[in-house]
């Protein structure tokens, strides 16, 4: 079956009726929802149907927010991508707003997992709300699918050391530059993408051309030094990408590869670059010279990182960053 995305449930391919459905936010898809898709994606092979995720853009938390505030870790594409490599059939985008939000829990189930969907079955994580003032309780949800014809599954949350496996507890690591320890909750090398920009140039006069692409408010890596694999079409490339500028204007700074032994106008195409190790946290240098001297050291330091890291998961392998 042909991986569908849906933006919303107006037109439901008959394809897709009948399902098993994951609901969630599902920000990062890291290893505690791969627990919820897995046993969706077994529950559907057994019943001979679709496997689908459900989950919501923007993030709510950002809708009732003055301005959007959260680092997100995956939005609606890096979300497909990841549900695909996962062996997913479809995904599901509904488009939330204040006015999404009044919709009322029964409402939610009828309209859409009843109605539009035809659910066979819904899985959720056991910290699963929704519906007007999030009445839709795992406990709402079982009672709905025996009144509606529907299973409904609830998993607990994935522990990994002392705590539960969380998007929090990532957002955290990625704050520290912890790349490594992020990998291990995500089950996947994070990755990032958006459109390549002009910025001010500085690094092609200094000898380093650098692909910039914006970053958005709220953006919570740490700025610093990162060994990076960019993926530009079906091209797989090495680099070193900073972020921050603390020696320029460091205010909303772009992510900043130097695409290793490339020198090519890739303005206004899309670049997705997953983040393999930390080189160093970010510094500020005396002058231009020890700035260079640093950055030929971070390049050294980069591509022994690229050749010594391994995938962390077969979804890592699936989703294209290694060779």
């Amino acid at each position: 079956m042909t991986f569908i995305r849906l933006a919303g449930l107006d037109e439901v391919p008959h394809s897709l009726r009948g399902a098993m459905v994951a609901i969630g936010n599902f920000d990062g898809c890291h290893r505690g929802h791969q627990h919820v898709f897995r046993g969706l994606i077994a529950r559907a092979r057994a019943a001979g149907v679709p496997a689908l995720m459900l989950t919501f853009e923007p993030h709510p938390r950002d809708v009732f927010a003055p301005a959007p505030f959260m680092f997100r870790l995956t939005h609606a594409d890096q979300k497909a991508e990841i549900a695909e490599a996962l062996g997913l059939d479809g995904i599901v985008v509904m488009p939330f707003s204040r006015e999404f939000s009044q919709i009322e829990a029964e409402d939610f189930v009828t309209r859409f997992l009843v109605g539009a969907l035809n659910v066979r079955g819904v899985e959720v994580g056991a910290d699963f709300l929704f519906g007007f003032q999030r009445k839709g309780t795992p406990a709402f949800l079982k009672d709905a699918g025996q009144r509606h014809g529907f299973d409904v599954e609830i998993l607990g949350m994935l522990d990994e050391g002392d705590d539960h496996i969380s998007s929090t507890r990532i957002r955290t690591l990625l704050g520290e530059g912890d790349v490594a320890g992020a990998a291990q909750l995500l089950g996947y090398h994070w990755f990032l993408s958006g459109v390549v920009v002009k910025g001010d140039q500085r690094g092609r006069e200094l000898g380093f051309p650098t692909a910039n692409v914006a970053t958005p408010t709220g953006f919570g890596l740490m700025q610093g030094v990162y060994a990076v694999r960019a993926k530009l079409g079906g091209r797989l490339l090495d680099g070193v990408a900073s972020y921050g500028k603390p020696m320029f204007n460091n205010e909303r700074p772009p992510f900043e590869t130097w695409i290793f032994d490339f020198d090519e106008d890739i303005y206004g195409r899309t670049l997705e670059v997953a983040l393999l190790g930390t080189v160093r946290g970010q510094e500020k240098f005396k002058g231009l010279d020890e700035l260079i001297a640093a950055v030929n050291r971070d390049a050294a330091t980069a591509r022994h990182i690229l050749q010594a890291t391994l995938p962390v998961s077969e979804l890592d392998e699936k989703l294209g960053f290694f060779r």
